[in-house]
């Protein structure tokens, strides 16, 4: 009697390359991106609300207030957020190999870029005086338009990316 088990090969499923060659430097990123974006919650926020600035902003009769800063502040300050978990999330996926570590990467980075211009752009919409492309906006944009059009294609491209994430 055949019961039909005995044509099935069995392929052993390949061990994912190891990180390297150019990985070093997506994984170097991986690695201080939520360090960065701690360090710059904390210099960023904390001091808004010790020295008053978050309230001379958002409280109505202020000098200096908008009804658009309490909403954009809120909006900064969430998404940066949700962004550093987004990175330790995508360490784990790096580091683990998984094979949806590409599309998250490229996710990340088109919403960081996306989230930047818009972001700038509301404050020029409070504060004509301020250039859209000033110097911290194009600090945070050059390295995001790096992110999404070096080492994204790079991660979908590349023969040992796809040698690598494959768990």
């Amino acid at each position: 009697m055949e019961t039909g088990i005995e044509n099935i090969t069995l392929t052993p499923k390949p061990e994912p390359k190891k990180i390297g060659g150019l990985l070093i430097l997506v994984a170097l990123g991986l690695l201080l991106n939520p360090l960065r974006m701690c360090m710059s919650l904390v210099v960023t926020f904390p001091p808004m609300l010790i020295d008053g600035t978050w309230g001379a902003m958002t409280t109505p009769g202020s000098e200096f207030y908008s009804p658009l800063w309490s909403p954009l502040l809120m909006g900064e300050l969430t998404f940066n957020l949700v962004i550093l978990l987004v990175s330790i999330y995508l360490a784990y996926l790096f580091f683990t190999k998984k094979a949806d570590f590409p599309e998250w990467y490229a996710g990340l980075a088109f919403i960081s870029l996306v989230f930047i211009l818009v972001d700038s752009y509301l404050v020029t919409m409070i504060m004509p005086e301020i250039p859209m492309f000033d110097y911290e906006t194009m600090t945070a944009l050059v390295p995001a338009l790096g992110s999404l059009l070096i080492w994204t294609p790079y991660l979908f491209l590349s023969k040992r990316s796809k040698e690598t994430f494959i768990m």
